[in-house]
């Protein structure tokens, strides 16, 4: 049987090795800007990264198929997905709007994904060299440097009457509808994140919701998803009011709620 944690740390390091790619190319002039038939942005660096990316996980001993935002239409195929159980689920670059404006809130996602659910994820923070893995029912982890040691991180527990709860909003995605939901909360403060770091400040207790009501794909938030849960959060998905689920025919999310360890039963003590 395969040691789900054991094999978090493997992909981690092939995270790591994804992310030196990516910092050689964000250190120069020239990221290679194209534009995606989406309108989204696609640079050298998510092409080095991807690769980088598939080649480690080739590698490993353990095997399963690849489903990334830069892999080929017959990989992204629902006819070939379909028949899946497992897969690994790879967004090389997150955050492309942030690397291209240099802040540095990008990261390397990867996450592994069995009968729909994330049970292994590995998310990277190039810049800050910060790592953060999870495997199902082992806990979710952060390395805040290479050869730190493992430290666990725990969702903040709370309820959503309380006051001053940290919302997290992207940097690059405010939109009416989000700042509507906010609005709902007794004097919250906004924590603005890029890319999957801001389920990473609800994963490691720094923020308590991150409402995403905009558009999202499903390598943009599977191993952010993985260390939430085994974080003690939860990502709902608005439309069905239950846990965001994979590996759908469009591999598109509907908008979610993702929260730390909401404790609604606190209301009642």
């Amino acid at each position: 049987m395969t040691d789900y944690l054991k094999l978090a740390e493997e992909v981690g390091e092939i995270a790591r090795a994804a992310g030196a790619e990516i910092l050689k190319i964000y250190d120069t002039e020239d990221f290679g800007v194209e534009m995606k038939s989406d309108d989204s942005p696609l640079t050298k660096a998510d092409k080095a990264a991807n690769a980088v990316i598939e080649a480690g996980l080739k590698k490993l001993a353990f095997q399963a198929p690849i489903v990334s935002e830069e892999g080929t239409k017959e990989e992204m195929s629902y006819a070939t997905r379909s028949q899946l159980t497992r897969f690994w689920l790879v967004d090389p670059l997150d955050g492309t709007k942030e690397f291209i404006k240099r802040n540095g809130d990008f990261t390397v996602n990867i996450a592994l994904i069995e009968s729909g659910k994330p049970v292994l994820g590995v998310v990277f923070t190039p810049v800050t060299d910060e790592l953060f893995y999870s495997a199902a029912g082992k806990g979710a982890f952060e390395v805040l440097s290479p050869g730190a040691k493992p430290s666990r991180i725990f969702a903040a527990a709370f309820t959503m009457k309380d006051v001053n709860l940290k919302v997290v909003a992207s940097r690059s995605h405010l939109n009416e509808e989000t700042q509507n939901f906010i609005d709902r909360f007794d004097r919250p403060e906004l924590v603005q994140r890029g890319s999957s770091l801001k389920i990473m400040e609800l994963a490691r207790g720094n923020a308590h919701v991150y409402p995403r009501l905009a558009p999202t794909m499903e390598w943009d938030t599977g191993a952010a998803h993985a260390i939430l849960l085994e974080a003690g959060g939860k990502m709902v998905d608005d439309t069905t009011g239950k846990e965001l689920r994979y590996n759908k025919e469009i591999l598109r999310n509907n908008h979610f709620i993702a929260y730390g360890e909401v404790r609604e039963e606190l209301l009642a003590c």
